[in-house]
């Protein structure tokens, strides 16, 4: 399928690893030019030089106030325009709900909600212009609340709630805004607590990434290139009467309506 992609501009946060990274690699293979955006550079560069596209890189954190402005005014000053713009950066603590200090939340929400947000606002013209799309990477904590998940739950439910906002003004500015919620997919935050589960059960990887995906009742783990595939498709013509979608990729994790 022809997804109609080439040539267009596209914006990615938290692009050097994980996710982000394999996004990248997807929209530049359809032809895309890509604004890569993270805090580091050096993995960005790495990034870009593998890509074979012409790409912009910007290192910088999204937790400043004014870094979502400084990057789409860089995306349009080196490509004159904006197709596309995926919010994927942020992570958020872990752990028991007592021992949270303000500043894991402070920090949680300001890094994946506000400055998802801040890049919406900033892009929003450009992308009105263009007749361009949004498509916001949350994660299925945001609908499914757990103990030990109170920060991400909540920012994600946050951006949840935004997403359907945005596709509620975009009617009106033609564009287009969607989301995905990843469930548990092979990355390096993944693979971390694989090998904790490994060391705490004294079993090895391959045996605790099987029994935690039983613990969850999904079949495997995702891959980073299956969310990447979703985000392509969620960004072209083909899916153009998708507005305020949540697209869950989770192997079936998610059982709720």
């Amino acid at each position: 399928m022809d997804l109609k992609l080439s040539g267009k501009v596209a914006i990615v946060t938290g692009a050097s690893r994980g996710i982000g990274r394999a996004i990248a690699v997807t929209l530049a293979a359809e032809g895309m030019r890509l604004v890569l955006a993270a805090r580091s550079q050096d993995q960005l560069e790495t990034l870009a030089a593998s890509l074979g596209r012409e790409c912009l890189i910007q290192a910088l954190d999204l937790r400043d106030p004014q870094a979502a402005q400084a990057l789409v005014s860089a995306a349009l000053e080196r490509f004159g325009e904006l197709d596309l713009l995926v919010n994927n950066a942020g992570a958020t603590k872990r752990g028991d709900f007592l021992s949270l200090p303000d500043a894991d939340w402070a920090d949680g929400f300001a890094l994946k909600l506000f400055g998802a947000m801040r890049c919406c606002r900033a892009a929003w013209p450009y992308l009105a212009h263009s007749g361009g799309s949004i498509v916001n990477i949350i994660g299925i904590g945001g609908q499914t609340a757990s103990a030990e998940f109170t920060i991400g739950g909540s920012v994600n439910a946050g951006l949840l709630n935004l997403t359907k906002a945005l596709a509620d003004r975009g009617i009106q500015d033609g564009v287009r805004v969607n989301a995905i919620n990843p469930g548990s997919i092979g990355t390096e935050r993944l693979q971390v607590r694989i090998r904790s589960y490994a060391a705490e059960h004294r079993i090895d990887e391959t045996e605790a990434a099987r029994r935690m995906a039983g613990e969850l009742r999904v079949a495997r783990f995702g891959e980073p290139e299956e969310i990447a595939r979703a985000v392509a498709f969620l960004a072209s013509p083909q899916s153009g009467f998708i507005q305020g979608s949540i697209l869950d990729i989770d192997g079936g994790q998610t059982r709720t309506l």
